[in-house]
């Protein structure tokens, strides 16, 4: 038996092609934050089983919906992804099989206008099947990911990521994430400055447009290389205004 999980919070508009993707589960949980729109509404009537409750974080929620899932193997899925018919058949195949406890997946995504071959982004293997009991997601702000002692097996068909979709939805993460990956670094004793935030923000652009061949991606390649280095330079420059209000507190 195997338990689809997907943490939601106002996902009306990607619900339900997401527990469309994942009809073919055993039991699919919906673990919802507070939505104001209709995702709640459209995942019953999709016949998932739906817990609300609070936001203690990405990596919490997820493991919340680990321990109310009652299937033997675990899939861990966002709402903007969806698992294609080749990959659900992979799954199964997995299962089956039972060579190993913990599967990643490859992730394509899209960003704005194409789905990325390059830039980091492909193939962006992630954890996300496993038999539960094997792992567990850590408690980071951003970029909590499913740890485990087990060794890794490798499915090969891709899940896909409409990860953004427009340049708002660009700007708009990158100000969430840096905030985050800021706290992230000053709760493990890591400290920014100017200086750290303009070469960390230039290395990130070259990594991501030549180490990692975003130039491949052509124009939205470039966009994202620059993009990624705004959020790593914001990031450090928050992470030192965080140093200078923890100074000046009393």
């Amino acid at each position: 038996m195997i338990s689809v999980i997907i943490a939601t919070k106002n996902e009306g508009q990607n619900i339900g092609a997401c527990l469309a993707s994942v009809a073919w589960a055993d039991e699919i949980i919906v673990i919802d934050s507070g939505s104001s729109d209709d995702t709640v509404k459209l995942a019953l009537e999709a016949g998932a089983r739906v817990i609300e409750t609070d936001w203690p974080g990405y990596g919490p929620q997820q493991n919340r919906a680990i321990a109310a899932a009652s299937g033997e193997w675990v899939y861990s899925l966002d709402a903007d992804e969806r698992v294609t018919p080749e990959l659900a058949a992979e799954i199964l195949e997995a299962i089956r099989v039972d060579q190993y406890k913990v599967f990643d997946v490859p992730r394509r995504s899209l960003f704005v206008t194409r789905f990325m071959g390059h830039s980091g982004w492909w193939p962006d293997r992630t954890r996300r099947l496993f038999r539960k009991g094997s792992a567990s997601f850590t408690s980071h702000e951003i970029h909590a990911h499913l740890a485990t002692q087990e060794p890794v097996g490798h499915l090969k068909e891709p899940m896909i990521h409409y990860s953004y979709l427009n340049y708002h939805a660009v700007v708009e993460k990158i100000n969430r994430y840096s905030s985050g990956s800021a706290r992230d670094l000053y709760a493990r004793g890591k400290r920014g400055s100017l200086r750290a935030a303009i070469g960390h923000g230039m290395w990130a652009f070259v990594r991501t447009y030549l180490f990692n061949l975003g130039f491949l991606d052509g124009r939205p390649g470039l966009i994202l290389a620059i993009a990624n280095a705004e959020s790593t330079y914001y990031k450090y420059l928050k992470l030192w205004e965080m140093q200078h209000h923890h100074l000046r507190q009393p």
